[in-house]
């Protein structure tokens, strides 16, 4: 088990990420992909699609709020339509629920897990708190909740 404070997340996510070989699923309230050079989102972002290209089977979970003209709804209808193009698998859940995990499993193996969303300020300063673990156990367990979306 690893904590992951503030800014240590981003990095881990994206060296997980990098080395995954079969399958990544990920669920996030909100995927906020900016123009900005050095967005760590769209860094994120950019390792799925690069993840996928490598033959990585990768599904996306994003919250869909019923408002379609909020900023969340424009936001991860924005990152969906990206990840899309790259080919990444986007889900988006129903408007009924409010999906506000923040999860990511790589390989059926290893999990991330805690209050990280992927915009720039969960990345850079805000104060956040999420686990990697090395468990199949909680992957499968995690895997199985998303099927429900």
């Amino acid at each position: 088990m690893e904590l992951l404070a503030n800014e240590e997340y981003g990095r881990a996510l994206r060296d997980g990420i990098q080395q995954a070989r079969s399958r990544i699923v990920a669920t996030f309230f909100l995927f906020k992909i900016g123009t900005g050079r050095h967005n760590l989102p769209r860094a994120v972002a950019d390792a799925l699609i690069e993840a996928r290209r490598r033959g990585v089977a990768v599904t996306v979970h994003l919250e869909r709020p019923q408002g379609e003209r909020d900023s969340l709804a424009v936001d991860n209808r924005d990152a969906g339509a990206y990840l899309s193009r790259g080919g990444v698998t986007v889900i988006p859940d129903s408007p009924a629920v409010t999906s506000h995990a923040k999860a990511v499993v790589i390989d059926d193996r290893f999990v991330f897990l805690g209050s990280h969303n992927l915009t720039q300020s969960a990345l850079s300063h805000n104060n956040e708190l999420s686990l990697r673990l090395d468990s199949p156990e909680l992957a499968r367990e995690i895997l199985r909740y998303l099927e429900r979306f």
